[in-house]
């Protein structure tokens, strides 16, 4: 079993600020809109040129443990920063270097380094307060001059992340995915939209593009599993009697209760169409409360 090196003091402390010192210094380089891109050599594959603060500091390891030590600690404050604003890491970082710094001097003059701790609290929630009261909403053109800065000073992706916030509005998701051509495209969507199929072709109403469209049509939402004839039967009868379309979501719809929707299907006595929620457990159940808002529904939860 390997040993355990115990450094006390000021030689801890030192080592620590070493650490720090090393990994704030190289990732500051990336602050502000002016700041430097930093090539990161990959075991694998070619380096990679970036100016992300977070993807820096997770990339640096230092030989010597005490000091990497300090370096794990300013790259937490990185990454936590990211997870919780996505952005403003450098800006983290070199605050993280400068509260160590200037209490490495503080506890080496013989302060208490609770006492500092609880000073840095106080002042932290006063400096919150001064940024909240400063603030202003980004709205009109800022939108794309934000979203430039953080793609890198780019005009064209910032302004593509303009457009999408100006459509979908500040309550709108805005996703970003790999394309497969040379172009970067916007493509809003109207509605809600997930990841799943018809749970039986015999539902398609377009059968040159295999797919199932159904207009104005009556959503029932169910937790469970669908499997009983009986179950659906109640369901069925008011659909008919309305005359509108059926689109069943649920955890699954099998056996008996699929071969009836299937059946009703081609005799064209009903237009119909099952399909399978996503998630699972707690996850799915928030999905199908979201598409009962959505819908002005009621999701069936046991």
């Amino acid at each position: 079993m390997a040993g355990k090196k115990i450094i006390y003091g000021e030689d801890s402390r030192q080592a620590i600020l070493a650490g720090v010192n090393k990994l704030a210094n190289t990732v500051k380089v990336t602050l502000g809109p002016k700041g430097r891109n930093v090539v990161l050599e990959k075991k694998f594959g070619g380096p990679t040129v970036t100016k992300d603060g977070v993807t820096v500091a997770k990339e640096i390891e230092l030989e010597d443990k005490l000091e990497n030590l300090g370096a794990q600690m300013v790259r937490e404050v990185a990454s936590k920063t990211s997870d919780v604003a996505g952005d403003g890491t450098t800006t983290a970082t070199v605050l993280a270097q400068a509260i160590y710094r200037d209490g490495v001097k503080s506890v080496a003059a013989g302060s208490n380094p609770m006492a500092i701790k609880r000073g840095i609290d106080k002042a932290v929630a006063k400096v919150v307060d001064g940024i909240h009261e400063m603030a202003r909403p980004v709205e009109g053109k800022a939108v794309a001059q934000v979203a430039a800065i953080s793609a890198n000073s780019d005009d064209s992706i910032g302004g593509i992340i303009a457009e999408a916030m100006e459509k979908v509005g500040k309550d709108g998701v805005i996703t970003v995915e790999e394309g497969k051509s040379m172009t970067t495209e916007l493509d809003v969507v109207e509605g809600m939209q997930f990841d799943r199929g018809y749970l039986s072709p015999y539902f398609v109403t377009d059968p040159d593009a295999m797919q199932c469209v159904l207009e104005n049509a009556l959503i029932l939402i169910h937790e469970k599993k669908i499997s009983s004839m009986k179950d659906l039967l109640p369901v069925l009868e008011a659909t008919a009697r309305q005359g509108r379309p059926l689109l069943i979501i649920a955890e699954d719809v099998e056996g008996e209760a699929l071969a009836t929707l299937v059946v009703n299907k081609l005799r064209g006595t009903l237009q119909v169409a099952a399909v399978k929620a996503r998630g699972f457990g707690d996850r799915r159940k928030a999905i199908l409360e979201d598409i009962a808002v959505l819908t002005g529904g009621k999701a069936i939860m046991e």
